[in-house]
Parts: C-alpha cells; sequence; structure tokens
C-alpha cells in the first residue's frame, strides 16, 4: 500500500473509537473538575474526608502523569476516529501516565474507601488495562494501513 492510500476503515474502528472518546471524554470531565472545583465536586462525588485529603496532599508533579493518561487519550480516541497515525503515539503517553497514576497509589494507598465505592480500588487497574488495548488497537490499525 502506498503512502498516499489508505486501507478500508473497518466497522470496528468506529466502535472502538466512538467507546473510547466517551470512556476517555469522562475522564477529561473529572480532570477538568477536579481541577476547578475540587472538594466541592469530589464531595459531590460522595468522596468522604479522608479521600478528599489524600487527593489535596498529592504533589504537584503527580498532574504530569495525571495530565498525560487523561489528555494522551482523549487526543489518541480523536486521532483515531480521524485515522491519524499519531494516535499510537497519544495512546501510548497515556499508557505511561496510567501506569504512573496506578504506581503513585501502589506506593501511597488511598484512605479506606466508603462501601459504596469499594470497587473503585481496582479502577487505576482498569484504566490501565484500557489505555493499554487503546494503545494495541492504535498500532494494529497503524500496521494494517487504516491509520495514516
Amino acid at each position: 500500500m502506498t503512502d498516499t492510500m489508505k486501507a478500508a476503515t473497518p466497522w470496528h474502528l468506529w466502535v472502538v473509537g466512538v467507546v473510547s472518546l466517551l470512556w476517555n471524554a469522562f475522564g477529561g470531565y473529572d480532570f477538568v473538575m477536579s481541577v476547578t472545583q475540587g472538594e466541592t465536586y469530589w464531595r459531590a462525588s460522595g468522596m468522604t474526608q479522608p479521600m478528599i485529603d489524600y487527593y489535596n496532599a498529592m504533589p504537584a508533579w503527580m498532574y504530569v502523569p495525571w495530565v498525560l493518561g487523561v489528555w494522551g487519550a482523549v487526543a489518541g480516541s480523536i486521532l483515531l476516529l480521524l485515522r491519524s497515525r499519531f494516535a499510537v503515539h497519544a495512546f501510548a503517553l497515556s499508557v505511561l501516565g496510567a501506569i504512573g497514576n496506578l504506581a503513585y497509589g501502589l506506593m501511597n494507598p488511598m484512605p479506606e474507601l466508603p462501601p459504596a465505592m469499594a470497587a473503585m480500588v481496582y479502577m487505576p487497574w482498569v484504566i490501565v488495562v484500557v489505555a493499554a488495548f487503546l494503545a494495541w488497537y492504535a498500532w494494529t490499525m497503524g500496521k494494517k494501513g487504516v491509520l495514516s
């Protein structure tokens, strides 16, 4: 296939692209609300005071993996839908950010979660798996000539 020709777009690219954009847009929303509204947003989300204190104590450098994870994923989703090869790079940054957040959480565990939020302990793992899948998917689509 030449550089100017793209392979036909498989139906699943649109499904993965739209679902990933919806998933990652929530991450973007959560980031914006956390940065702009902070405690008000967190309380409305059902966080307890120890959880809010945990997030308030997060070091400033942790914004780097958070930004990479969230906005790399949003950009990757958009670039995937645009069939751009740069989706691979954006999703790779997202994986690095997700792994950074997971590592921080493992080294600095969050306080005990209320029963209604107990499943949230698995969310960093789910985010890493989803980010890795999206990076792999974009890479695969690039190798098949769907992205250019």
